[in-house]
């Protein structure tokens, strides 16, 4: 509920508070004089888009602050989701600056206007005679025969299971997508990975096999080469190894009376040895040695292969292609996994599915339960009101599918005059009807659904007597379980208030301002006589003020 309202700036308004308290508070005054303005500063901290020009003094921000008590709502998920302390009072400001810039703060952290619409929504709900009311809604519909069903608990644990079910149908779409595209890729991953199967490939071959070519291709080089080399150290006549025997020989007979020679020549020995064994090691080579056109096409084909593999898929040695083919295997035997999940979240929707339908089923047969009822008490609130042929008759339809509140959607169709067409109530054209048509069925779910605060603007304008004096005695029930704030021309509703408020002008020097004060007994009396009559108003008007009053304001 709203304990307090702070405008500051604002149209006509320097600076004014307005306390609230439980019960009915009523709002009258003269024409003019601003009690739509104070709608208007509620509806900027509703949310309501902001109006730069609408400035008391333009070189100053306006500033507009509504002070909540929470503790009827519960409102706790609402600020942990939104990251915001919470508390049983919460102070909602929205100020305008006069470069047109606008800022809206809950308890003092700054929301976007989003966020301060829903909290401000949960906590206000303010009908206007001409506005579009939430009762044309069929969403706010359902929740009111919801409320008189009792379905608050059997609609919670739907509406749990709905949401699991709704984000597993989500899933199961993205994977049948997904699944799809990849049945396209499957062919070319197998494709792929067929290529790299038949491969065979080993993580050392590609080394190995460059060298064995290099040799291959150069066979004949090697073989003349080391065939010459052999034949000139130890096969032809002037042969090296031939040279150096005797010199060898020689120096081990000098090595004997000089003995500083003994160490070369051992190393002459060493390097003598090392010619012959290099010798015949070249002739093996040799003749291991053969030109073999056969192996060269097929180490060529082979690197070929692994050449080829490397270009296609950027790489540069056979360990990186080994890595892809681990990466295609992977792959493939993720599109088998994709289909098991599949398989899997259609048993659970299909499961899940079932247990709707019985949910579905049971608040259907709840709500049928009290339509009926439900619908006769309105037209016989209405009839109170002065409409004796009105019509309500509560339209259920069955949805083709599952919803979030399940198979019903409710449509209140409404007739005012005797043989009239039952319609939509968004196309029922008369003000007046509405509005008492709205106080009608949101007064008999009052007790039943938590509503917030309700403040209505004139919705008794155009009636009068007799049935004003009904309307204020429902509006006067409402407020027995809820805060209830109404701005009226009716002196009847306005005799119903436990709080008057009184809005006027003050003429200053240099301009008018509005003001308002909490009117006291005898104030109530004169302000509710001269709605009666005039202004200043008849002894008679006063006489009848106090008998509306009654004895409530002890006169």
């Amino acid at each position: 509920m709203i304990k307090r309202l702070h405008i500051q700036n604002y149209a006509i308004i320097e600076q004014l508070d307005i306390e609230f308290a439980d019960g009915l508070t009523i709002i009258t005054g003269e024409t003019g004089a601003g009690k739509s303005i104070l709608l208007g500063a509620l509806g900027l901290i509703m949310g309501d888009r902001a109006d730069t020009k609408a400035f008391y003094n333009e070189g100053e921000k306006c500033v507009i602050e509504g002070v909540f008590d929470l503790s009827p709502y519960d409102l706790k998920e609402f600020f942990t989701e939104n990251d915001l302390d919470y508390d049983h009072e919460a102070v909602i400001r929205r100020e305008l600056t006069p470069s047109g810039k606008s800022r809206a703060f809950i308890n003092d952290n700054l929301v976007n206007l989003k966020t301060l619409q829903e909290l401000s929504g949960a906590l206000i709900d303010l009908h206007q005679q001409f506005d579009t009311l939430d009762i044309n809604q069929a969403s706010f519909q359902l929740k009111m025969i919801d409320a008189l069903a009792g379905n608050k608990e059997l609609l919670g644990q739907y509406q749990v299971l709905y949401r699991s079910y709704q984000s597993d149908k989500r899933r199961l779409d993205t994977l049948r997508r997904s699944n799809e595209q990849s049945s396209k890729e499957l062919d070319f991953v197998q494709f792929q990975l067929e290529e790299f199967n038949k491969a065979e490939l080993r993580s050392d071959e590609q080394a190995e096999q460059e060298a064995e070519l290099s040799r291959l291709s150069h066979a004949e080089d090697i073989k003349r080469t080391l065939g010459a080399t052999n034949q000139a150290l130890t096969e032809n006549e002037n042969a090296i190894v031939g040279q150096m025997q005797p010199l060898y020989q020689a120096l081990g007979q000098l090595s004997r009376v000089a003995p500083e020679l003994a160490q070369q020549h051992e190393r002459f020995g060493s390097l003598l040895f090392e010619l012959k064994e290099m010798s015949s090691d070249f002739e093996k080579i040799a003749d291991k040695t053969e030109y073999d056109p056969a192996r060269i096409q097929e180490l060529q084909a082979r690197l070929d292969l692994i050449y080829r593999l490397q270009k296609k898929h950027g790489v540069a040695t056979v360990a990186e292609l080994l890595e892809i083919q681990e990466n295609l295997q992977r792959q493939l035997s993720g599109f088998g996994n994709l289909g098991a999940e599949i398989a899997q979240l259609e048993q659970n929707i299909q499961a899940a599915e079932g247990k709707l339908e019985q949910f579905a089923l049971e608040l259907h047969q709840k709500r049928e339960s009290v339509i009926p009822a439900y619908e006769q008490k309105v037209v016989d609130m209405l009839t109170q009101m002065t409409m004796p042929y009105a019509q309500l008759k509560i339209e259920n339809k069955a949805l083709a599918q599952l919803g979030p509140q399940g198979r019903d959607e409710i449509n209140f169709l409404f007739a005012a005059n005797r043989g009239g067409r039952l319609q939509m109530i968004k196309d029922v054209a008369s003000g007046g009807e509405i509005s008492r048509l709205a106080l009608a069925t949101k007064s008999l779910v009052a007790s039943a659904i938590p509503l917030p605060t309700l403040i209505f603007d004139e919705i008794d304008s155009g009636v009068s007597g007799d049935v004003a004096q009904r309307m204020g005695s429902i509006l006067r029930q409402l407020s027995n379980g809820h805060q209830v704030v109404s701005i009226t021309h009716s002196p009847q509703v306005a005799a119903q208030a436990d709080y008057h408020y009184f809005v006027y002008k003050v003429d200053k020097p240099d301009r008018t301002a509005t003001n308002v004060r909490l009117l006291q007994d005898e104030e109530r009396v004169r302000a509710i006589a001269v709605m009666l009559s005039q202004n200043p108003p008849s002894d008679s008007a006063l006489e009848n003020a106090r008998d509306l009053l009654g004895k409530k304001v002890g006169v």
